[in-house]
């Protein structure tokens, strides 16, 4: 059993400072071929998350600690939402459907969400990527 407390995300938080990539998962499906990817995602900011969709599954974003803009975008680049996840703001999650050009935008240091897509994991391939 993982207890999911401040102790775990005070580490995995640590991790994603140390990271060049300013953030670092926490896994805790068992493989990449699990049929439900599921992580923390710490994040800080400036880290570059591209937009992206996912063609196979959904994904889901609960928030944990932190603020974070999640950003969804047409075909054509076109921003057609922006969605503060934000505990003060009562706004704690979202569910991306499908198909849907997103990325994020870290707004506080030390931010965390919990993170669910079906499995298995499959990279992201560069016709995916705007």
């Amino acid at each position: 059993m993982i207890i999911i407390n401040d102790e775990l995300l005070d580490e995995v938080s640590d991790k994603a400072i140390e990271s060049s990539r300013l953030r670092m998962n926490y896994n805790f499906h068992k493989s990449k071929d699990s049929k439900a990817q599921r992580l923390l995602n710490a994040l800080e900011p400036g880290t570059i998350l591209p937009v992206h969709r996912h063609r196979n599954t959904s994904e889901t974003y609960i928030l944990l600690r932190g603020s974070l803009n999640v950003i969804l975008y047409s075909d054509k680049r076109e921003v057609i939402k922006t969605i503060e996840l934000n505990q003060k703001a009562g706004v704690f999650g979202v569910d991306i459907p499908v198909n849907q050009w997103h990325t994020i935008e870290v707004l506080e240091p030390g931010t965390i969400i919990f993170e669910v897509k079906d499995g298995p994991y499959m990279p992201i391939s560069d016709e995916d990527v705007l």
